[in-house]
């Protein structure tokens, strides 16, 4: 019969069992946890990939989204869509796109009819050329016709080459539609860069197709089952036309983040861990999708060796914990102090804008100044020759008669109020996004009148044929200014001519009025002509203009929804000036 263990060594025998199972469970959770720490480090690190790959995408692709709609307004091509495209025709746009496309360096210009028939290419020297083919199922041409602007990734249906497609509507200038211009970007070089890292790098659309990768097994996957409407509309599209959609299968080990998992991917070199990024691109409806292996690890092994010193792991990961909440401290206020200096500067600008426009009214009442003191001295004259008068009236008792020449008093009194009442009115400052329903012949009359001195002085015939009422919303003051700016620049530009003339000009032209003024002071040379606008910019000597009064004009009118436009007749100059129409009726409506 066998001798009991002594209490003491079972004591001894359970503490080595407990520190043991202790020491198992401390590695196994330190292991764990540095699993997932290095998984997470990853995640981020792959994050910073994503958003650079997606960065330098969008970039590439933001670099061309301007080109369809400039060559929409090229006064060529909508006169070739006006009517039939001969051979003649045809060839000078085809030479034309062809020019342009090299100069652009995108990949492919087309240029469509109202039905989606390609009528001229950049490509029309090659046998995959666009001419004559007809693109009305694409569905970029569907959204061109109905909202203007489309674009649509897809493989070409005669070439064979991948590319995204990018397409703005040419319109007639009653609105009508005509055709599309659409530019055709394809990603070689992209690509190429892609195929140079060692992971994984997949683009999807939005039916999680995967049609751009740096591996060709694994374009044309499918992420999720596609139901039966979707793949009738991909036939019908023919967005991947004869490429063989395959699906993707893979299963969900770990979710570390909304967009960050650990899944067990069956790809075409069989099934492998990979940690599985994904990053949205809104402005295109795709995703993209960053896989590698996973390299945890190492972490997990030196972490379970390491497991023994249980205390020691404690106070690193609270001293890791710690250092991680001091960066997302720092990362806030770092924010925060960034909000506060944008928000500081943008106030500064505004303040700078409402200076400019402030300094461009009281520069152009200093050089009024002289023939508005020389008005106001008039009344003023008569005033004191009129009251001399009166008094001898009183002296001899006359009542009646002097009670006659008290009304011509008033006259001039009333005269002397309403121009010192509207330097008042033009003078002050205006509160910025003022908004109001006025007419523009009123504000036209309040223009002349203020400058009716210098007009006179200079003998300056005024021909006007201006339409009655002119409703629109905006800023009295301010548009006062302009008015004053464009008639201020034509008594200068006619000051010296035997028989200086200023027309003006108010009339409805579709949904704007349309004010123009004219003059006959020899127009602006032709080399100015594109720089009238610029801030600062004058061809006047030094000390009679600061060279803002027609920039500031112009962001007035812009900031208004209108357009100021400069151009030469044959005997001078003419200002044009857009504003939007309002009607009583709907300035009332917009105001309840």
């Amino acid at each position: 019969m066998s001798s009991p263990v002594p209490p003491r060594s079972l004591r001894l025998i359970v503490m080595i069992l407990l520190l043991a199972a202790g020491l198992l469970l401390a590695m196994h959770f330190a292991g764990r946890q540095a699993e997932r720490q290095a998984l997470r480090e990853q995640s981020v690190q792959a994050r910073e990939q994503l958003s650079l790959i997606g960065g330098n995408l969008q970039t590439l692709i933001e670099r061309y989204r301007s080109l369809p709609a400039v060559l929409a307004l090229d006064p060529e091509l909508k006169t070739a869509l006006r009517g039939p495209v001969d051979g003649a025709l045809r060839e000078r746009l085809n030479l034309k796109l062809e020019a342009i496309n090299g100069a652009a360096r995108s990949s492919t210009l087309e240029l469509m009819d109202r039905d989606g028939l390609a009528v001229a290419a950049s490509n029309w020297r090659l046998p995959t050329s666009y001419v004559g083919h007809n693109y009305g199922y694409r569905p970029y041409f569907f959204d061109t016709r109905r909202q203007g602007s489309g674009r649509f990734y897809a493989v070409g249906v005669v070439s064979g080459i991948p590319g995204y497609f990018m397409s703005q509507a040419i319109r007639d200038d009653d609105g009508s539609f005509l055709g599309a211009i659409v530019v055709k970007l394809e990603f070689p070089d992209l690509e190429a860069d892609w195929s140079a890292r060692p992971d994984l790098i997949l683009a999807s659309d939005a039916k999680d197709v995967v049609f751009l990768a740096n591996r060709a097994a694994w374009r044309y996957r499918e992420l999720r089952p596609l139901g039966e409407a979707e793949r009738a509309e991909l036939a019908a599209t023919r967005q991947y036309d004869k490429q063989p959609l395959q699906p993707l299968r893979y299963g969900e080990l770990r979710t570390l983040g909304e967009d960050s998992h650990l899944r067990r991917v069956a790809g075409p070199d069989g099934a492998e861990d990979l940690l599985w990024e994904s990053m949205a691109l809104p402005n295109e409806g795709w995703t993209l999708h960053l896989l590698s292996a996973p390299q945890s690890g190492n972490a997990a092994r030196d972490a379970s060796l390491a497991a023994g010193g249980v205390w020691l792991a404690l106070v690193f990961l609270g001293l890791f914990l710690h250092q991680r909440w001091r960066l997302a401290r720092l990362r806030q206020r770092s924010r925060a102090e960034l909000e506060r200096l944008v928000e500081q500067r943008t106030a500064d600008l505004r303040t700078a804008q409402d200076g400019l426009v402030q300094a461009a009214k009281l520069a152009a009442l200093g050089q009024m100044s002289a023939a508005l003191a020389h008005e106001i001295n008039q009344p003023l004259t008569a005033l004191r020759m009129q009251l001399a008068s009166l008094r001898l009236l009183f002296d001899q008792g006359q009542l009646e008669q002097a009670r006659a020449a008290l009304a011509r008093h008033d006259e001039l009194l009333q005269r002397m109020s309403a121009l010192t009442s509207h330097l008042k009115t033009y003078a002050r400052r205006s509160p910025g996004g003022n908004r109001e329903r006025l007419e523009l012949g009123g504000v036209l009359d309040k223009a002349l009148q203020l400058l009716a001195p210098n007009l006179r002085q200079a003998q300056v015939r005024i021909e006007q044929r201006v339409q009655r009422p002119a409703w629109l919303s905006g800023d009295a003051i301010r548009l006062e200014q302009v008015l004053v700016n464009l008639l201020s620049n034509a008594l200068d530009a006619v000051t010296g001519k035997v028989e200086p003339r200023i027309r003006l000009s108010l009339q409805r032209d579709g949904e704007d009025w349309l004010l123009e003024v004219a003059d006959n002071g020899g127009g602006i040379a032709e080399e100015h002509l594109s720089k009238v606008f610029d801030a600062f910019f004058t061809t006047k000597p030094a000390g009679a203009g600061l060279g803002i009064g027609l920039a500031v004009s112009a962001a007035i009118v812009g900031e208004l929804g209108g357009h100021l436009s400069a151009a030469n007749l044959d005997d001078g100059a003419l200002f044009s000036l857009r504003l939007p129409i309002h009607t009583p009726e709907e300035t009332a409506c917009a105001d309840r």
